[in-house]
């Protein structure tokens, strides 16, 4: 396409490296906008809405640690700051610990390039004017002149050599900045490990002590003989064995009997009728669960002040007061189900559910078909990890031990699930997830296209000339409504990835976790950044599918068209940062989600249970979170030398500040991580830091070989090869150590105060929870009781769950209440 035919080609005064500051500017007001009014809307309802702002140090018991922050406007600010990384370690466990020093790492490593990027590449690039490269990029004799340098003959241009010293710049900063970040991950490593080893060497969980052993033969399918070999190696007693078996049909009745439940407590609550609403004002109003009725509205013998109600209670002739008319159901019945009657809902559901009591109990006697696999837990944590660390047997794929998730991580279903099925169902979202990356390409074409006004001019000419005509308007479509765009389909993608990842046939939520975690890591870095790359700066679609297809054999010119689409593109990436730190994370610390989806729940929200389940804690899940934060780090490496750099750097230092007060805020008060924690996602943080480390250095590369100092772009190359080298010798070196416990740190675990520090209010008199919590981990308290046990083989099959108008929380409000476990 001629650049005739592009309005915006007749007035782009900017170079390749250079955008309109406007386009910041607009960006930077409305993340602020949105930003401060957030920040300013949390502290206003924090002190006022504690059930949802700090949901987990209300009813956490790990959170006693922590300080109880000042219900003033600002006050609480300082004292969050001023919390430590002890403190973090005993309330919120290593992986919160291990997230929150990514967030310092980045910080250390932005503050140095930041000053290099002020003090060096910033200068150099103010007085050394780079040609306009990327200008006029439509032309085919661009692809003419990069052939033309990339000959053996341009090595022989010592004038041109000469005249651009100051490239060396590049060379030596990719140098720096590349030992830099190399040392800051062994640093950085070394202290996770010690604090690791000597966290996780200092308790005795159950989860520590137990082994997962897979791959068991028949003949030594039962717990007797299991418990047999184990012991027969030496290494230590066998405390118990939980044999994996075919649990099917029982976990199938247990969750109908949950479904049973839940609708006779449905009935219950539409016969009983609506009660008079009162609210604590430390509770959000449209999550209050409604309270019963006064205690002097009632007779002191009313049977309905019972909130578990017997069989005569339920009979409807002892009933006192009824809301209404009984409720009923349809039951279909005859062929194909196409006739139906009306009966009555209340005893209809406690028919059913007495017999799937009955049916139940016959289940939990039976015995069912053994799996090759199971839980065997040690006397001790050193006779685990040697177990763990060891090879049990001499054939392949049999008796493998590996590390245990905690009990109440474990997915039981996926216990008994095949191997070949779990094979199946992994390499089956493998392919979808190719085939869907293939669909975000296409979802992202016009949305890159937005970037390009020669793109909007060649399908929309009439709009193109509006947004010519309206400079505020064309930043809002060319540069505003792209970061947006992408922005919104990095929040929602995460959650189909989630649900995918739990398709897989995983044994543990933790698995679960590090498999979201790669998978939209995936995502973000290859459409976000590699394919967003090459769409965001083609002069039009037809023009951008003929060029990839007609020059990808040429790995000179794809560096070429990679480095300019970098440098031009710095300002999305900019306005990207920027929206995500001052914009988004304040939203995050709001729980804006959590206050949008409340009336929504709130809707659907009709018995006691229903009520109470709506203020529990958010769930803070790390794989939602982490893939974008790393990178947004990458992007800050990739243009750490390049033109404008330090804008770049400059928002990046931004985002990480934010962000490590916002999640250590959510992290320590508002919300709950429940998978064991053992700090291993730092190693995967490692590698895909390492990725963008390589992928920075051919960055540069292509950035010099462009400005045809071919002999500085091939000295790269070493940089490159160590790199790699290093990520072989830290695999090596470091992840044992980030995977198992050393047998060393098992033996001072008795002088170890690690991850055990709790204020000494929680021992004071008038508070509530056992002294014992004091001396404990997070894990420990977290798992204190709990057993390697199916839960439908032991939980207690309790009765409906009605409201009892005299039990009152700790907060002021009313709550459900039940006899027993409240998970059936």
């Amino acid at each position: 396409m001629d650049n005739s035919t592009c309005p915006s080609a007749q007035k782009d005064v900017w170079g390749p490296s250079q955008t309109p500051p406007r386009d910041k500017y607009i960006q930077l007001a409305l993340s602020l906008a949105l930003g401060i009014g957030a920040f300013l809307t949390f502290c206003a309802l924090r002190p006022r809405w504690k059930g949802l702002f700090a949901a987990r140090k209300k009813q956490s018991g790990q959170a006693t640690a922590l300080p109880e922050l000042p219900d003033s406007f600002f006050g609480w600010i300082l004292p969050l700051w001023r919390i430590t990384e002890e403190q973090v370690l005993a309330s919120a466990g290593l992986d919160a610990y291990v997230y929150l020093a990514f967030f310092k790492m980045a910080m250390k490593f932005l503050v140095v390039t930041l000053f290099f990027a002020v003090a060096i590449v910033k200068p150099v690039h103010d007085t050394h004017e780079e040609p306009d490269i990327g200008k006029n990029d439509t032309d085919t004799g661009d692809f003419q002149r990069i052939e033309i340098r990339s000959e053996w003959t341009a090595w022989s241009v010592p004038e041109y050599e000469y005249s651009t010293d100051y490239l060396w710049m590049y060379l030596g900063l990719a140098y720096l900045f590349t030992a830099l970040i190399i040392y800051l991950i062994v640093s950085e490593t070394r202290k996770i490990i010690e604090v690791r080893q000597e966290y996780l060497g200092s308790q005795t969980t159950i989860t520590d002590r137990t082994i997962r052993l897979s791959g068991i033969p028949p003949e030594l399918r039962s717990e007797d003989k299991i418990k047999e070999f184990i012991e027969g190696l030496e290494i230590g007693k066998v405390d118990s064995v939980t044999l994996c078996r075919d649990w099917k049909e029982l976990d199938d009745a247990i969750l109908e009997r949950e479904v049973v439940v839940r609708k006779l407590e449905e009935a219950w609550t539409v016969y009983l009728g609506k009660r008079k609403i009162e609210r604590s004002l430390e509770t959000l109003p449209v999550v209050q669960p409604p309270p019963p009725r006064s205690a002097a509205e009632y007779d002191e013998h009313d049977p309905e002040s019972s909130h578990l109600l017997g069989d005569d209670e339920r009979d409807p002739d002892n009933v006192l007061f009824a809301g209404g008319e009984r409720p009923t159901t349809k039951i279909w019945y005859g062929r194909f189900k196409l006739r139906h009657k009306n009966v009555d809902a209340i005893n209809y559901y406690e028919e059913k559910l007495h017999r799937l009591d009955e049916k139940i109990t016959a289940l939990r006697n039976k015995n069912f078909g053994a799996t090759p696999l199971a839980f065997v837990t040690m006397d001790n944590v050193a006779s685990a990890q040697m177990a763990i660390q060891a090879v049990l047997d001499p054939s392949p794929l049999q008796l493998l031990a590996n590390s245990s998730p905690a009990p109440s991580d474990v997915v039981w279903p996926n216990t008994y699930l095949p191997r070949s099925k779990r094979m199946i169902r992994a390499w089956s979202i493998t392919i979808f997830i190719g085939l869907l990356s293939i669909f975000w390409t296409i979802l992202l074409v016009p949305i890159a296209g937005l970037l390009n006004p020669c793109s909007i001019n060649e399908i929309f000419p009439g709009l193109a000339k509006v947004l010519d005509d309206h400079v505020i308007l064309a930043s809002l479509v060319n540069t505003q409504l792209p970061t947006l765009a992408v922005t919104l389909i990095a929040i929602i993608v995460p959650y189909l990835y989630d649900w995918l990842s739990n398709q897989q046939g995983m044994i543990s939520q933790g698995d679960v976790e590090l498999s979201v975690i790669s998978k939209n890591f995936f995502f973000t870095f290859f459409n976000f950044f590699v394919v967003f790359t090459i769409l965001g700066t083609a002069s039009g679609f037809y023009d951008m599918i003929e060029r990839i297809g007609k020059k990808a054999s040429s790995a000179t010119e794809f560096a070429y068209f990679l480095a300019r689409s970098l440098k031009r593109l710095i300002s999305f990436y900019i306005n990207f940062i920027i929206l995500q730190g001052f914009g988004l994370f304040p939203l995050r610390l709001m729980e804006f989600g959590a206050l949008a989806m409340y009336p929504i729940n709130l809707i659907g929200a009709k018995t006691p249970r229903d009520y109470a389940e709506l203020v529990q804690p958010p769930v803070f899940s790390y794989g939602f979170f982490l893939p974008q934060t790393i990178l947004i780090f990458i992007i800050c490496l990739v243009y750490s030398v390049l033109p404008g750099s330090w804008q770049v750097l400059l928002a990046g230092l931004a985002y990480f500040a934010i962000g490590h007060f916002v999640h250590k805020y959510q992290l320590l008060y508002a919300m709950e991580h429940r998978q064991h924690s053992t700090g291993k996602g730092w190693t995967m943080m490692c590698d895909r830091v390492l990725i963008g480390v390589i992928l920075f250095q051919l960055t540069t590369a292509g950035q010099l070989a462009l400005l045809k100092a071919f002999k500085r772009a091939a000295l790269i190359a070493p940089l490159v090869l160590g790199t790699m080298w290093f990520g072989f010798i830290y695999a090596r070196t470091y992840r044992p150590l980030m995977k198992f416990i050393a047998l060393k740190s098992l033996r001072s675990s008795e002088r170890s105060d690690l991850g055990r520090a709790i204020q000494e209010e929680a021992f004071a008199p008038n508070n509530r929870r056992r002294a014992y919590l004091g001396r404990e981990t997070v894990d420990e308290a977290r798992e204190r009781g709990l057993r390697f046990e199916n839960p439908s083989l032991v939980m207690p099959l309790d009765d409906v769950w009605i409201l009892d108008k005299h039990a009152r929380s700790e907060y002021g409000s009313t709550v459900p209440s039940t006899n027993g476990d409240h998970s059936a």
